[in-house]
């Protein structure tokens, strides 16, 4: 598929040190949208924690599209908290997102049935039957939504939220 093949090398362009697993949780993300949903309030006190929290992180782009629709993004923290955007309005932009979405397991079956092809194109950080055995897992195991590689949390120290830029405010999608 043309989508995953671009959308992971833009990607691992970005982020170097990205692993199979970094490769899976995007298209995870992509296909299924936010893993888990908070009530506004949780979700606002989270999100203001990690704000606060918040270090030295790669050059990324605001509103970073996921899904081949470009409805689904990553929201960035970094540039978000750099605009002094407000977080309850990012918070309710994923709540909404999380209870509004709808998961496609077999548009993640489709987007990971390509992973092989692209691991013996070089276009995925692991040799073909690496790829295809992990896949193979992650089916088994009914597409588990798994976490980032250490090695991308330590470069990366990844901070996002999924949401449907349609519920972002005006002038950010």
């Amino acid at each position: 598929m043309k989508f995953i093949s671009e959308l992971i090398g833009a990607h691992r362009a970005r982020y170097p040190a990205m692993a199979l697993v970094d490769v899976y949780k995007l298209l995870h993300q992509a296909a299924l949208g936010p893993a888990h949903a908070a009530d506004a309030a949780t979700a606002l006190a989270r999100l203001d924690a990690e704000l606060a929290a918040l270090g030295a992180g790669p050059d990324e782009p605001l509103v970073d599209p996921i899904s081949p629709d470009g409805r689904l993004a990553r929201v960035h923290l970094r540039p978000w908290a750099a605009r002094g955007l407000p977080a309850a309005r990012l918070a309710e932009a994923f709540t909404g997102t999380a209870t509004g979405w709808t998961p496609d397991p077999g548009k993640l079956a489709r987007f990971c049935g390509c992973l092989g092809d692209l691991a013996a194109a070089g276009g995925v950080p692991a040799p073909r039957a690496e790829v295809e055995g992990f896949v193979a897992r992650c089916a088994n195991d009914s597409w588990p939504a798994l976490h980032h590689s250490e090695a991308f949390r330590r470069a990366y120290a990844p901070a996002y939220r999924l949401v449907d830029v349609a519920l972002l405010p005006a002038g950010l999608a």
